[in-house]
C-alpha cells in the first residue's frame, strides 16, 4: 500500500469478495486492495503474466479493469455514493509488463450533479511513469436504488449503510 501515513485502508464490502478487480476470494482475481488519503484513492498490484495480451505486455483490457475499479472505488468512497460506470475513455501510454509492481490514483475530477460525477485515474509503473489514465462517467446511486435495482447482493448494500450513511 501506499508509502505514506497519511493513507488510510479503504475496508472491502464483505458481500462481494469474488469480484475479478477487488475480490479476497476470486482466484482468478486482480486482488486489489485501496487507500485513501481523503484527497485520493490508491491502490498498488503486480499483474502475472497468464493476464498478457501480445506478448509480454499485460492485455488493454486489464489495464482498463485497474482504472475503472480504482475510479469505482473513489467515487464510492469520496462521494459517500454507490457506483454504476457510465462510460469511460481510456488512454495507453506505455505498454506495461507483468510481475511489475504498478500504482493507480483515483480523483474526483467533478460532480456533475447529484447523480453522476466525473473520475480519473491514473496507472503508474514501478519508475513512477504514467502507463494508462482514463476518465469515467460514474452514475451516484442511493443504496435504496441499488438494492431495488436489485444488481448488488444484500450484504454489500448493508456494508456501505453502515460505512457511509
Amino acid at each position: 500500500m501506499p508509502q505514506s501515513d497519511a493513507f488510510l485502508p479503504i475496508e472491502p464490502f464483505t458481500g462481494d469478495l469474488n469480484c475479478f478487480a477487488c475480490g479476497a476470494h476470486n482466484p482468478f482475481g486482480l486482488h486489489m486492495q485501496f487507500a485513501t488519503d481523503g484527497r485520493t484513492v490508491v491502490s498498488r498490484v503486480t499483474l502475472p503474466e497468464h493476464l498478457c495480451g501480445w506478448g509480454h505486455l499485460i492485455h488493454g483490457g486489464i489495464i482498463a479493469t485497474l482504472l475503472d475499479e480504482t475510479m469505482s472505488w473513489t467515487a464510492i468512497h469520496l462521494l459517500r455514493r454507490l457506483i454504476l460506470t457510465r462510460s469511460m475513455e481510456t488512454e495507453f501510454v506505455l505498454p506495461v509488463a507483468p510481475n511489475v509492481l504498478l500504482r493507480t490514483e483515483g480523483r474526483i475530477e467533478r460532480r456533475v450533479k447529484n447523480t453522476e460525477a466525473v473520475v480519473g485515474a491514473v496507472l503508474f509503473d514501478a519508475q513512477e511513469r504514467v502507463c494508462a489514465r482514463s476518465t469515467g462517467r460514474f452514475a451516484l446511486l442511493p443504496a435504496k436504488m441499488m438494492r431495488r435495482m436489485k444488481i448488488v447482493d444484500e450484504q454489500t448494500i448493508a456494508d456501505f449503510e453502515k460505512r457511509y450513511e
